[in-house]
């Protein structure tokens, strides 16, 4: 399906980072040459903005053809970033790996994200951060984008459960106005996290 979606000339969830990773990187002020995975991430727009900081960027997805989309991003904006074509439920993110973990509008079956998360905990190095943003169940009412299942969105109870052993630096539920591309434009009922992995 992503295949699919992807196989078009537009970059049909634009090709500006999403508005809250950018306020949080901000906030969280990254120095260059620290590591970052994305999951999820599609044609590249948030990797390669990322990239543009000076991190050293690594994006996976699913789909191959949004991969390439994402490497010619990168090319045109002066940047390398590194991709790789997996399936998030064979992803090995390995153990206190990452400086930082990316998760925008990464919508997985139930039992999927739980593991995920629970693999997003151990691959963070201490005193790094997770920073994710994702539709809320209620946003079943909004005609902005988003998995049609509840089950595969997420809000702060269920992230609380998923990511108990991080502390939550900035967690949220509110809604906001999305404008990122055809597919995510208008209204939506989204969670947005900050946590970080104890350095003790």
């Amino acid at each position: 399906m992503w295949d699919q979606r992807y196989a078009v000339d537009d970059y049909v969830y634009g090709t500006e980072a999403n508005d809250f990773l950018k306020l949080a990187i901000q906030r969280l002020n990254p120095q260059a040459g620290q590591r970052v995975l994305c999951l999820a991430e599609g044609e590249g727009r948030n990797a390669v903005y990322l990239a543009e900081l000076g991190l050293d960027v690594h994006a996976v997805d699913a789909s191959k053809t949004g991969l390439q989309k994402a490497r010619s991003l990168a090319e045109a904006r002066g940047v390398e970033i590194g991709t790789e074509v997996i399936d998030l439920a064979d992803y090995d993110l390995g153990e206190q790996r990452w400086d930082y973990i990316v998760s925008i509008f990464c919508h997985l079956p139930e039992a999927l994200r739980v593991e995920v998360h629970a693999k997003v905990c151990r691959a963070l190095k201490p005193g790094g951060h997770f920073i994710l943003e994702a539709y809320r169940p209620e946003q079943i009412a909004f005609a902005s984008g988003g998995p049609k299942d509840p089950s595969m969105m997420m809000d702060l109870s269920r992230l609380q459960c998923e990511c108990q052993s991080l502390e939550f630096v900035s967690a949220d539920e509110i809604e906001r106005e999305v404008h990122e591309g055809e597919l995510h434009t208008g209204m939506g009922a989204v969670v947005q996290l900050i946590a970080m992995k104890s350095t003790g």
